[in-house]
């Protein structure tokens, strides 16, 4: 007759503690580690980090002997954030803060560890503030997760204002930035986003060491200038020339208002699709010109210098004089003009 078995489990908690004490404690550490730019030296026990993560048992087997003690350099990762971690590989859980999860994320990520991965994933989207969002935004972008970047858009698109001012814009990546510029739902005048598209690239241009134009070159196509009234284009002309931004292609294409065939030239008149304001729990329509609520087309015949209300008659299949252009129709219930 088989003895029967039966798996026991003790009390959780005293064990946790317990394995919390030894992190980063020199006392039977066989490990250091030198992490970040302040070079922190930071204990550790080699059998327990290989076997809770393939990434240090690669690093740990190839790099270290036995009984070696020369330490182990990790200079891109804050020495809170790589705490963060060896809590977690330690005890299976980690306090996590508002202003170091975006670091502790990308360790998580580097190292391979999914289950951190995920509770910092869900730390974020219930922290995400407008300082935080564009940050979130720059990792989502960097290590493809496509979750977080539809989150991290969408609060943008809710809080455009205040989020263009912050510092995480600045200091976006271009590859970040341009699904920003292609939004229709950013609840800003296009004024107001050319201003901090320019600014965003002297940041750029500091950094870089290149002119501001050649930073700029691959988020100023998606710049929607035909929304910019002709005294704001002309003021835009005008400090395009001072600093050049736009490049000159783009400026003879677009900013300048474009004669009808035939007639005098035409200026942008007020429409009622409009920049959807939220203020409280309603979502009132504000008066604006050409809004970024008018939605870009495909390429249809059309006059370039047209209104809304003829866009969305070639949208419909009527034809019209002029050259193939992108045309601007409206979302579905919107007013037409």
């Amino acid at each position: 007759m088989e003895t029967p078995e039966l798996v026991v489990h003790g009390q959780t908690a005293s064990f946790s503690t317990a394995l919390r004490s030894l992190v980063n404690n020199p006392r039977y550490s066989d490990v250091c580690f030198v992490v970040g730019q302040e070079r922190q030296e930071i204990f550790a026990h080699r059998c327990l980090l290989a076997c809770r993560c393939n990434f240090f048992q690669r690093l740990l087997g190839t790099e270290l002997g036995p009984g070696v003690p020369s330490p182990v350099v990790l200079s891109t990762v804050p020495a809170e954030a790589f705490l963060a971690v060896l809590e977690f590989l330690y005890t299976n859980s980690v306090k996590l803060h508002r202003h170091s999860v975006l670091e502790v994320l990308t360790a998580a990520v580097e190292y391979g560890l999914e289950e951190l991965r995920e509770l910092c994933l869900e730390f974020v989207v219930k922290v995400l503030d407008v300082e935080l969002v564009c940050e979130a935004l720059q990792v989502a972008v960097t290590f493809g997760l496509g979750p977080l970047q539809e989150r991290c858009i969408a609060f943008i698109e809710a809080h455009s204002q205040e989020a263009l001012r912050t510092r995480g814009f600045v200091e976006l990546s271009a590859a970040a930035l341009l699904p920003l510029l292609r939004s229709d739902k950013l609840c800003v005048d296009e004024v107001e986003l050319v201003r901090a598209a320019w600014s965003w690239a002297r940041v750029g241009a500091a950094v870089l060491e290149r002119p501001v134009a050649e930073v700029a070159a691959p988020v100023v196509r998606e710049l929607r200038l035909a929304l910019l009234a002709p005294a704001e284009l002309s003021a835009l002309e005008e400090q395009n020339r001072r600093e050049p931004f736009i490049p000159v292609r783009t400026r003879g294409t677009r900013l300048r208002p474009t004669p009808q065939r035939g007639g005098p030239e035409r200026e942008a008149r007020p429409c009622p699709a409009s920049s959807r304001k939220r203020q409280g729990p309603a979502v009132t329509r504000m008066p604006c010109r050409w809004s970024r609520s008018w939605r870009r087309g495909s390429a249809t015949p059309c006059g370039e210098g047209m209104l809304p209300r003829e866009h969305r008659a070639a949208d419909a299949g009527g034809l019209c004089p002029g050259s193939t252009t992108a045309f601007w129709t409206c979302p579905s219930g919107d007013p037409v003009p």
